[in-house]
């Protein structure tokens, strides 16, 4: 009976044993660019043996216990999309085995990261295992995928992955698909252009896991009730640096806080003016918060009429009385929306394409409401005048043109005839008004000056000839 006693204390004991051990962290997978740019030069070597002992001194550094995969692509064949290579299963936790992969890869070929991501990637879903995955990549894609969409539709399936995209001495305007595949896949983008810039990159990438919790800090934001996409900027109170950062796409955004005081501002986006809301977090440690956040804004709908008719106009809106722009816009002829905080504004309008001294005005105190849009428009008046100069057998004469308006003494237009008739005689959009003309002749025909008045009224069109 003892001993029966004894046998069955062992088992427990083995049975609690086993439960009590560590979960091992899930795997990382590292998707490595073995294209022929890679012998590009940089830091006096190559881009190749830059990135292959950074990444084998990263791998180095990661838990003995870390299981460890590689997909390499373009080491092969030149020009071939298909070459790309599972070098190393992800059931792998020999750090040697990958170092030694690293160090024999022989770049060669193009670069396919829609391609090499969804190897990744089903890799991931025939296994049921979930992994952080680390695309290291010197240029864009090369082939005809495209990765952002990959690793969206990824996601949306319910693949449990997290993908970090390093881009390695990388050009601007050649990053967005990146930044777009490395949101999509709930991960972060790095720049790294030297071996300080990639091994640091490296480090927070592989400490940035799909195992590590979303982050201690959490918001939510709406305007006028409804969810809003925002971008959430934790900056540390005392010395204002950066800590991290996130962006809601109209859900909830998290971000990871050490212990300490923050300044957390959080900027409403799509299309709008609605002023940035700063918060101050102050987290203890292993303390989580949530804070909601929510922006009350209302529209300006704003035309501005010339001759009853649209016109295009510059649009400022600043508080009233105030002189600190708030919204800016351009109508282009049409009723447009400006999208601000609740309060009372003024709104200035300078006319475009008219030239005089009534091409700007200001509408006062217009008072903006939560949810609503207030009406506001303003009529401008315009007539045309047309300037000519030739001889008396009707061939054209260059020649500068100013208009001075006669009760303020302000030139407001000025222009050239040239000898086209496109140009000859030359339009003048003005305000209706009597205005100087002044004409000096140019080329060879230089050496007359005159000045004559004319009057221009609204809508309607006025010529002048000069004949020398």
């Amino acid at each position: 009976m003892n001993k029966l006693l004894l046998f069955v204390f062992l088992l427990c004991f083995v049975v609690n044993g086993k439960a009590q051990e560590p979960t091992l962290p899930s795997p990382f997978l590292f998707i490595y660019d073995a294209s022929g740019s890679m012998w590009g030069p940089l830091d006096g070597t190559t881009k190749k043996a830059i990135a292959s002992s950074v990444l084998s001194t990263t791998v180095g550094n990661l838990p003995n216990n870390q299981n460890i995969g590689l997909i390499a692509y373009g080491h092969r064949k030149k020009g071939d999309c298909d070459d790309i290579e599972y070098l190393v299963d992800l059931a792998n936790n020999s750090k040697k085995k990958i170092t030694d992969a690293i160090q024999n890869i022989n770049p060669t070929g193009k670069t396919p990261l829609a391609r090499s991501a969804n190897m990744a990637i089903n890799s991931l879903k025939a296994s049921n295992t979930k992994a952080t995955i680390v695309l290291i990549t010197d240029g864009i894609e090369s082939c005809d995928g495209d990765l952002c969409k990959v690793v969206s539709a990824a996601k949306l399936s319910g693949i449990d992955f997290k993908l970090h995209i390093v881009g390695f001495g990388l050009k601007e305007g050649e990053k967005e698909q990146l930044k777009c595949a490395a949101t999509a896949g709930n991960g972060n983008y790095y720049d790294a252009n030297n071996t300080e810039g990639l091994g640091a990159v490296l480090t927070e990438a592989t400490t940035e896991t799909v195992d590590a919790p979303d982050g201690n800090f959490s918001i939510y934001a709406v305007k006028n009730g409804q969810p809003v996409d925002a971008w959430v900027r934790a900056k540390d109170a005392a010395t204002k640096k950066d800590v991290d950062g996130a962006r809601t796409y109209g859900d909830t955004a998290f971000v990871s806080l050490p212990a300490g005081k923050y300044e957390v501002i959080i900027q409403p986006l799509e299309n709008t003016d609605v002023a940035a809301t700063t918060i101050t977090v102050e987290i203890q440690e292993g303390e989580t918060q949530h804070r909601d956040i929510s922006f009350d804004s209302g529209k300006i709908n704003v035309i501005a009429l010339n001759n009853n008719e649209g016109w295009d106009a510059t649009v400022r809106v600043v508080p009233a009385g105030g002189k600190q722009q708030v919204a800016q816009s351009r109508t282009y002829g049409k009723a447009i929306d400006l999208e601000v905080n609740p309060g009372i504004y003024d709104v200035h309008l300078q006319l475009l394409q008219v030239k005089g001294i009534a091409i700007q005005h200001t509408i006062t105190n217009v008072e903006v409401t939560s949810n609503k849009s207030t009406q506001v428009d303003h009529h401008f008046e315009s007539g045309v005048a047309m300037i000519g100069v030739q001889t008396a057998n009707g061939e054209l004469i260059d020649a500068t043109v100013n208009f001075i308006e006669v009760t303020s003494g302000t030139n407001v237009d000025r222009g050239r005839t040239y000898t086209s008739a496109n140009s000859n005689p030359k339009k003048f959009v003005l305000n209706p008004g009597t205005y100087n003309v002044k004409i000096k002749t140019l080329g060879t025909h230089k050496g007359h000056d005159d000045t004559f008045t004319i009057t221009v009224e609204a809508g309607g069109t006025v010529e002048k000839v000069i004949t020398y």
